[in-house]
């Protein structure tokens, strides 16, 4: 193995790292991306989706008061086993019993690609600064590769049903992690809590440096946004848009699967021409937003 892949630090399976993101919405600019990817968030009555790297679970949360508690079912996917108890935590919230799966946590590393559902299982997908996250090391190159990451769009897109939609946040390449920081340092003078607030500001920006350091290696992907937009066109997906939130460090995107196509019942039915009986074929083709016929 290389010495590379063996001494990589991995902080995200990390109680310690998944708690300090426990309360990050504190923050403004995680309040702003929050905000503004749940305005992105249409989820309707009976419908499954699935939020990767969901950490403790606030997209979940939105997408759940979005519904007014009317999807069949959400899934919060993270490869930190702690935030099963934010999860029953917001289970709590809205007031789930114990038998009442519409919400519910899994433990799993995206980076390993999510074979073990059935294509066009859900609805919907979101997201909040994590698939950059899937890592994947190449022994026979001896480096980093996006292989995870291309691996993770594939399977998002094989996993939503025709028409879902997938809504996403990624970091801008070189994020300033101290633009968060400082932005952030604002909120102290509303916080009720000042010292926490600022011990909570503090570790978004030493875990943001490890991050940035690891993305300069090719471990993570802070890719430009034609590049995202383009990996996203190339795998099917339509109706792409974007915008900048987290204080100018993070792409907003919403895009979707194409519909399934509409497949009009062909059948012949006896015509007269001259005459005499010929069929003509329905459904085979439209004219000016008309169904034409052909007459054999």
């Amino acid at each position: 193995m290389s010495t590379t892949a063996a001494v990589a630090l991995n902080y995200w399976p990390d109680s310690a790292c998944a708690r300090a993101f426990w309360g990050q919405q504190e923050l403004p600019p995680y309040q702003q991306l929050l905000a503004d990817t749940s305005a992105w968030l249409a989820p309707r009555p009976g419908e499954r989706w699935l939020d990767l790297g969901c950490g403790c679970g606030k997209l979940t949360e939105a997408l759940w008061h979005n519904s007014r508690g009317t999807v069949k079912e959400i899934v919060g996917l993270d490869c930190a086993a702690d935030n099963a108890l934010a999860f029953e935590r917001l289970r709590n919230r809205v007031h789930l019993a114990d038998v009442d799966k519409r919400i519910r946590f899994v433990h799993a590393d995206f980076s390993s690609g999510l074979r073990s559902w059935e294509a066009g299982r859900f609805d919907g997908i979101v997201s909040g600064l994590a698939i950059h996250y899937a890592e994947s090391y190449s022994h026979k190159l001896d480096r980093w590769t996006t292989e995870a990451y291309d691996r993770l769009l594939a399977d998002t897109y094989r996993l939503l049903r025709a028409g879902g939609s997938f809504v996403f946040s990624v970091n801008v390449p070189e994020p300033s992690f101290g633009k968060v920081a400082l932005y952030s340092f604002w909120g102290a003078f509303e916080a009720r809590e000042t010292v926490r607030y600022a011990e909570r500001a503090f570790r978004m920006w030493r875990y943001g440096a490890w991050l940035k350091r690891e993305a300069r290696k090719g471990r993570f992907h802070y890719l430009p946004l034609q590049t995202v937009v383009r990996k996203l066109r190339n795998l099917g997906f339509t109706e792409i848009e974007h915008c900048l939130t987290f204080a100018g460090q993070a792409y907003l995107i919403r895009c979707r699967k194409p519909a399934a196509k509409a497949v009009v019942p062909s059948w012949s039915r006896p015509v007269e021409r001259n005459g005499r009986s010929h069929f003509a074929v329905l459904g085979a083709r439209r004219e000016n937003g008309q169904l034409a016929t052909s007459a054999s």
